[in-house]
């Protein structure tokens, strides 16, 4: 039964592309479709306050239910009568569920089919979300549309991984609609089903065989590449009932909305005008702009000639550029309104467009325009050899690939493989490897020996850029450090060298330290005793020339792709290189046959922080470390039952034999001895 305070008229349809314009009547008003919703995660959006979004003209605003039930909770929103009154802000609400949120940012998450548990980030708690919890607090924010709770997973899952999302999805999507009961805010429904068309199709038959005021296409925008999202968005459209709104969660760049829009996207949010505006990034008529760079220190013109915002009309291009320099929140505000005014813009053309029967001119007008980068301030490439010219995104076996917020990743073009696929690469690196190696901790201990850190798959140099940027961050606060070595290895250093090819993309390389490193095969810290050295060639050959060390990066490609850097002989001779000292090795992995191959080799194993849509990932610890470290989660006998029923539990090409010595090791670990 659709929501007697809801309700959805389709107005026109394009005859020459899917393109629609619509509008759809909530308690709050009426909004007209396509339409563009900001995001207001804490129920503000950041650096604009909601007289300004109602100036710019924002039809709908999208509020968190995980943030939100996190902080400040539902108490809060009851007592001072919901969202709308809480934020001061009279039009549509929007509320996401939290699907994404909890498998992005959650740590300890355990998945079952009551619901999602995981650790709040406010105080740690553990939290239970279940489809009921989320759509009670999602009435007590009291938003004129709520999403059901739904299992995000990346993109590039596997088949069996994401057939089983999208059955927990569904059956969440009932027991959402039951927990809904006679509330008239509308609800709708989430498509998942990743990359699959036969899986698509089958998520889009069940979710929409039930009663929902609407219907999401989720789980895009999570790995994929642009060309695979925008085919899968498209496939998935036609199995969509066609008088209702189709909305494309969290998606994207102003040419991603283009794109969408003509294949009969009706909503879309994204985060992009302020996350954009806060690093003094826009996009004009003249193509995406960034204020940070030199050249924009005495231009004297507006940001963009042909806009009509009040940024645009009053501060200059070098003014802005100055606030971007030195950090001025002001520079978030002002060209976050910028930001807005360009979206919204194009969103009110594209419905006008539609209307006139004209949008697939107005589509081959924009298509390319809307890619474009600094028309009037081109930055200059780098030299480069011929060959680099040709192919100035793929070197070797590699090729860059860029994500829709504007940061680049590697691509091994022989496995398929991304370097960190799904979210910024210098996020993860801080979140699974620096932050929970506690290196910050360990560098202020200046009185201990040299810290000696092993990067296991240099890559990129994402996660060896990673420690460079906090040492060098912690050197300003003047006190002394303890030495460091970073040791990296790695036996093709093309993503490296097509990486810094590439400095916009991939701006956590903007420092001489990967340029001297490939140069020399070491580099030295100015402000500190940090040291750098890489020892090119296979892992196997090189491990046992390395220095002892205490803290392990482990990051080559998987198990599928590297077989032999996973198995219990590999972790064996990493272990014996540890020398019985404490030392404690991160990885983003969780397969069962990795864990058990560490446990075979001697490693205690536990659970590592969620980093993306993972709910976790792997920590091996030395006896040692295992004594040091009592906050990390050790396999608990619960795991060692799930690994007996396994069918992955050995390393495949076992011998009935050795497959019976194997599963007796990893049974007789002292870990398991210990917790029982």
């Amino acid at each position: 039964m659709c929501s007697a305070r809801f309700s959805f008229n389709l107005e026109t349809t394009a005859t020459d592309c899917g393109a629609r314009v619509g509008t759809f009547h909530t308690a709050h008003g009426s909004v007209t479709t396509p339409v563009f919703m900001p995001v207001a995660t804490h129920a503000a959006i950041r650096s604009q306050d909601s007289a300004a979004m109602r100036e710019l003209g924002a039809q709908v605003l999208l509020a968190n239910t995980y943030h939100l039930l996190l902080r400040p909770g539902a108490e809060v929103f009851r007592k001072l009568g919901g969202i709308h009154r809480f934020m001061n802000w009279d039009r549509p609400v929007l509320t996401d569920s939290g699907g994404f949120q909890i498998f992005s940012l959650s740590r300890a998450l355990q998945m079952s089919e009551e619901g999602a548990e995981f650790r709040s980030y406010v105080n740690g708690d553990r939290v239970l979300l279940t489809p009921e919890r989320s759509i009670e607090m999602q009435r007590a924010i009291g938003s004129d549309i709520m999403m059901v709770l739904d299992q995000c997973i990346p993109s590039t899952s596997s088949h069996q991984d994401a057939l089983a999302a999208l059955e927990l999805t569904f059956r969440w999507a009932k027991r959402s609609l039951a927990a809904r009961a006679d509330s008239a805010q509308a609800l709708f429904g989430i498509v998942q089903g990743a990359c699959y068309e036969d899986l698509r199709r089958q998520s889009a038959a069940q979710i929409t065989s039930l009663p929902f005021d609407g219907y999401a296409i989720g789980g895009l925008a999570v790995g994929e590449s642009k060309s695979e999202r925008e085919d899968m968005c498209e496939y998935t459209l036609q199995f969509l009932p066609r008088d209702k709104p189709r909305y494309l969660m969290g998606v994207g760049t102003p040419a991603d909305l283009l794109e969408a829009v003509k294949r009969g996207v009706d909503m879309f949010d994204c985060i992009l005008p302020t996350a954009l505006g806060g690093q003094g990034v826009c996009y004009t008529s003249r193509g995406k702009i960034d204020l940070r760079r030199g050249t924009y220190r005495l231009a004297d013109e507006p940001l963009d000639a042909l806009c009509q915002c009040s940024t645009c009309k009053s501060y200059s291009r070098a003014y802005l550029h100055h606030l971007s320099k030195t950090g001025e929140f002001l520079c978030a505000q002002l060209v976050g309104v910028h930001n807005f005014t360009f979206y919204l813009t194009l969103m009110a053309q594209m419905r006008r467009a539609i209307s006139a029967g004209t949008f697939m001119q107005f589509y081959a007008q924009n298509r390319e325009t809307l890619l474009l980068r600094d028309l009037d301030n081109p930055s200059t490439p780098p030299k480069r050899s011929r060959a680099n010219n040709r192919h100035a995104l793929t070197l070797g076996d590699y090729e860059v690939v860029t994500h829709e917020q504007g940061w680049g990743a590697i691509r091994q073009k022989s496995s398929g493989e991304v370097m960190h696929s799904v979210i910024q690469p210098q996020l993860e690196a801080e979140r699974l490897y620096l932050e929970q190696s506690g290196f910050r901790d360990l560098v202020r201990q200046a009185e201990k020996e040299e810290l000696v850190l092993w990067d296991v798959g240099l890559g990129a140099a994402t996660n060896a850029m990673s420690v460079v940027h906090a040492y060098e961050e912690l050197s300003k606060e003047g006190v002394s450090l303890r030495p460091v070595k970073i040791v990296s290895f790695e036996q093709d250093l093309d993503s490296l060298r097509l990486a810094l090819l590439h400095p916009g993309l991939f701006k956590q390389l903007c420092h001489q330290a990967p340029h001297c490193l490939l140069k020399a095969k070491h580099w030295q810290c100015s402000k500190g005793p940090l040291s750098w050295e890489l020892l090119e060639g296979d892992f196997l050959q090189r491990l046992e020339q390395a220095a002892p060390p205490q803290i392990i990066f482990y990051d080559p490609f998987s198990y599928k792709t590297d077989s032999v850097l996973w198995n219990r002989a590999c972790f064996g001779r990493i272990l014996a290189c540890c020398a019985k000292r404490s030392a404690l090795l991160f990885t983003y992995s969780t397969s069962t046959a990795v864990r058990s191959a560490m446990l075979a080799a001697g490693f205690f194993v536990g659970r590592g922080v969620g980093t993306g849509p993972k709910d976790e990932t792997t920590v091996a610890l030395s006896e040692a470390a295992c004594r040091e470290r009592p906050d990390i989660e050790l396999l608990e006998q619960k795991w060692l039952e799930r690994w007996e029923r396994s069918d992955a539990k050995t390393p495949p090409g076992l011998s009935a034999a050795e497959k019976e010595s194997f599963g007796a090791v990893v049974r007789g670990h002292k870990q398991f001895k210990v917790l029982c």
